[in-house]
């Protein structure tokens, strides 16, 4: 992956909120993005000391300079979620007949849900509906209906299943008639031993390529001596069944210490959460040399940058194509 020269893009040096009690943050990270009538929309999250979270949206013309807005990002219809909420956030975005979607992590209560709200302008979100399971998180949705169905994965969040495997090192594939009542459609993959035996879940949204759909996934390895080692990998799904998993690379495709080289950060947590293309083929696919912006969240405190490919995230990733 190459490193553009200006990441990190955004830290909390630029984050300036019209909120007082908002002036001392100690976190901003993994943000959702799209590209919208001329413009990068980005929502990212922000946490001040008394651990309040928020979203903020920032916007950008070019990909690499962004403008922070100073007002917390509206969110209306909570009233209707079912338990008591503590944070949201890892918002990750999707249009989809001819509006936005973005599916959240939500801290409540009853522990951790993926929720999905709808907007129409990106100027606020009302929350619909949540994954009919509980405790899971890092929900994304596909941008595109698939045999007539909407699709999401997700990671579900419990410690360990019946078979005392923990089902965190698991992501699934669901769909939904109405985004409302979601069925499970199979398991994507697992964690295993001397490779990521853990898995955090989804990054961006998947993305079409000539290949199939492209998902960047996150996962921890915990079997080096030195404790968790989180990584960023890609794998292929099959076009038109998402469940049906093509082919997993097993090298990291983000390489944190290339990006923290010079920032003085803890090198070893990079997420990426947002794809841009930059162009696209005719269909809507990417072609494997069209660029590709992955922005991710590092280490709690900024939001960087690497331009890519889908080809040189093959070839990064060791993927054996099918």
């Amino acid at each position: 992956m190459k490193r553009h020269p200006n990441s990190p893009i955004i830290t909390r040096r630029h984050i300036h909120m019209a909120d007082a009690s908002l002036h001392d943050l100690t976190s901003v990270f993994n943000p959702g993005a799209i590209y919208h009538e001329g413009q990068i929309h980005m929502l990212l999250r922000i946490q001040d000391r008394g651990r309040r979270t928020h979203l903020v949206k920032a916007l950008s013309h070019d990909g690499v300079s962004f403008q922070a807005e100073k007002q917390v990002f509206p969110i209306t219809g909570l009233e209707a979620f079912p338990c008591h909420i503590y944070h949201i956030y890892d918002p990750r975005i999707v249009r989809l007949e001819d509006s936005f979607y973005i599916t959240c992590s939500v801290d409540c209560e009853t522990g951790c849900l993926v929720a999905i709200f709808k907007s129409s302008d990106l100027e606020s979100m009302h929350y619909i509906s949540t994954l009919n399971e509980a405790q899971h998180r890092n929900g994304v949705l596909f941008d595109e209906k698939i045999a007539g169905r909407y699709w999401m994965l997700s990671r579900p969040n419990e410690i360990t299943g019946s078979d005392g495997v923990k089902s965190g090192n698991r992501i699934f594939a669901y769909s939904s008639a109405d985004l409302h009542s979601w069925q499970e459609e199979g398991l994507i993959m697992e964690g295993r031993f001397h490779f990521w035996d853990e898995l955090i879940g989804p990054g961006p949204p998947p993305f079409r390529t000539t290949l199939g759909w492209m998902l960047i996934y996150h996962g921890v390895a915990t079997h080096f001596g030195g404790g968790g080692i989180y990584q960023a990998g890609v794998c292929l799904l099959d076009s038109d069944n998402p469940s049906k998993l093509l082919a997993r690379g097993d090298l990291n495709v983000l390489e944190p210490r290339e990006i923290f080289e010079t920032t003085g950060q803890v090198p070893n947590v990079v997420f990426p959460t947002a794809c841009i293309p930059v162009r696209s083929q005719s269909d809507g696919t990417l072609a494997g040399n069209d660029p590709l912006f992955v922005y991710y969240g590092a280490a709690d405190t900024c939001i960087g940058l690497a331009i890519t490919s889908p080809r040189e995230l093959v070839e990064k990733s060791n993927i054996t194509l099918p």
